[in-house]
């Protein structure tokens, strides 16, 4: 398990309780709705009680930036992503604080998909907005597709930008860790598994042991929730590691199935 925040646990420190979704998509993404841009997924947001959100479009950050600013000044902190897609068919959400960080991330994701175009009538559309929602070009590449990258490359390129990586809906019966490989890759330096609603009931035998987070993967508004509070003393990745950890009197707390 991770290194970010792992040399020293600030004691006494002030603990908040954050609504938190590490896992959502906008326009940028071609399996999303077109109601997911910028401000209305910050008003959402705001509405829902989160505090914490993490933009994670499908290979690419190219829209993290626009909701960011669209979240200035409103107290939703807005975390910089991806959800890559490994060679494996594995999806993996990787999380950067630092915007600059989720970009080089980016090119290197870029530079490991197939040269090929996205054909918006099969796929759906790749929109690049503003923060205020507005149109600003199309993203031409293929995003809806695997990389070259192995799992174990996406975790430690990632880990090596200052970000964490989290196993994307385990409990699922595609597109996820589980169900390409079966389990876990031994020493695979993931901070958490992903479940969803109802996996939180139930997760799968081989998340045994794991930390497990549950984020909304939304690709609509309706779809965004609260599925998960940190108890945390700011939003960092690193009291984030710590709250896993359960480590410092920070903890991860699951909302309760809506699915039931």
């Amino acid at each position: 398990m991770g290194r970010a925040g792992d040399a020293e646990e600030p004691t006494g420190a002030r603990l908040r309780r954050l609504g938190a979704d590490l896992h959502l998509h906008t326009v940028a993404s071609p399996c999303a709705e077109i109601d997911m841009l910028p401000p209305l997924i910050v008003e959402r947001a705001l509405d829902l009680g989160l505090g914490l959100l993490a933009v994670t479009d499908h290979n690419t950050a190219c829209n993290a930036g626009a909701v960011q600013r669209a979240a200035q000044g409103t107290g939703l902190c807005v975390w910089a992503g991806l959800e890559v897609q490994t060679r494996e068919e594995a999806h993996v959400v990787c999380l950067f604080e630092d915007l600059e960080a989720a970009l080089d991330w980016q090119a290197r994701v870029y530079a490991a998909l197939p040269p090929l175009a996205n054909r918006p009538e099969v796929f759906g559309a790749q929109w690049m907005v503003d923060h205020r929602g507005d149109y600003v070009r199309t993203n031409e590449r293929l995003l809806l597709t695997s990389t070259a990258l192995a799992v174990e490359e996406v975790v430690e390129g990632v880990a090596a930008l200052g970000g964490v990586t989290i196993a994307a809906h385990v409990d699922r019966p595609s597109y996820s860790l589980l169900a390409s490989l079966g389990f876990v890759p031994e020493g695979l330096d993931l901070a958490a598994l992903e479940v969803s609603a109802r996996g939180v009931r139930c997760p799968p035998p081989q998340a045994r042991g794991w930390p497990l987070v549950s984020s909304s993967d939304a690709h609509r508004l309706e779809e965004m929730r609260v599925g998960m509070f940190l108890e945390v003393a700011e939003p960092t990745l690193a009291e984030l590691r710590m709250a896993l950890g359960g480590r410092g009197g920070r903890r991860v707390l699951l909302s309760p199935s809506r699915t039931d």
